[in-house]
């Protein structure tokens, strides 16, 4: 399959499937005097450019202060080295299990219904154990 990489999810995807979207929404920085740069962009899947336009378009920046800079520190814009989603003091890591992989998917949705969990919750355990909890 020939195709990309999102940005967010770290999913792969034929093209068809991607989009590509401004890291800051045009909402916010509007047209550039320089023009805008490659890395001005991030390529998308279809989900992750929905659930970021539905986070940007109720954030508190965007629709107040428009300020180009908190956008630039959001998860949204720049996933491995966010200080927040939409203002909010949240840290997000996507994780997505293809093809031979799901298996192990599958073993971790098994153990966390053992322990009357969701998956994510479950996750955070095993990394909480992992690196130590604060």
């Amino acid at each position: 399959m020939r195709g990309g990489k999102c940005a967010i999810c770290s999913g792969k995807f034929e093209p068809r499937y991607t989009q590509m979207d401004h890291k800051v929404p045009y909402e916010v920085a509007g047209d550039s005097p320089l023009g805008w740069d490659a890395e001005d962009y991030a390529l998308l899947c279809g989900s992750c450019n929905r659930a970021k336009s539905w986070s940007c378009e109720h954030c508190p920046n965007w629709l107040d202060e428009k300020r180009p800079s908190i956008c630039l520190t959001c998860y949204w814009a720049n996933p491995e080295n966010h200080s927040h989603i939409a203002l909010r003091k949240i840290r997000r890591a996507d994780i997505q299990w293809d093809e031979d992989e799901t298996a192990i998917y599958e073993r971790l949705r098994q153990l966390a219904r053992e322990g009357d969990s969701s998956i994510p919750e479950y996750i955070k355990v095993i990394i909480s154990k992992h690196v130590g909890e604060i």
